[in-house]
């Protein structure tokens, strides 16, 4: 794995888990520390994810799927290792375990929807080679490339 490679997943991970704290902060108005590791598995798992050549609508769909599967481990993980009780879905239709429900795989299949379009239309816009005017002349007057 390259040096650079490392930064990034590393840099990737760190916005993904503070993103996580901060959507589960201001939609629920708590989290709690576990869930930034939650966070940074996701959207580093999203970003290989948008690496695939298929309709941005099916990976969403994936993704969504692998968000709740990681909601649903580290809710077990906290109610049945840690002894928490760090969210209920039970009142919700469909749960499981009251830790994850179809209503917020919803929620997470939209996110997951917007995140894949706007990181492919990113990866598009820094893929592209830089277009400059064949009758761009460097500038003369600068004194600096004199």
């Amino acid at each position: 794995m390259r040096h650079d490679h490392c930064w990034e997943s590393a840099i990737v991970f760190l916005l993904g888990g503070t993103a996580y704290l901060g959507l589960e902060l201001a939609w629920r108005g708590m989290t709690h520390w576990t869930m930034f590791f939650a966070g940074g598995l996701c959207l580093c798992g999203l970003c290989r994810l948008e690496q695939a050549r298929r309709p941005v609508v099916l990976l969403a769909g994936v993704a969504a799927g692998g968000v709740s599967g990681v909601e649903l481990l580290f809710g077990l993980f906290c109610t049945r290792v840690l002894g928490l009780a760090v969210w209920d879905y039970s009142e919700e239709w469909g749960n499981l375990a009251g830790l994850i429900c179809p209503r917020y795989t919803l929620l997470w299949f939209l996110l997951c929807l917007w995140l894949l379009a706007a990181l492919r239309g990113i990866r598009r816009w820094t893929a592209a080679p830089l277009r400059l005017n064949k009758s761009h002349k460097p500038d003369q007057t600068c004194p600096a490339r004199g």
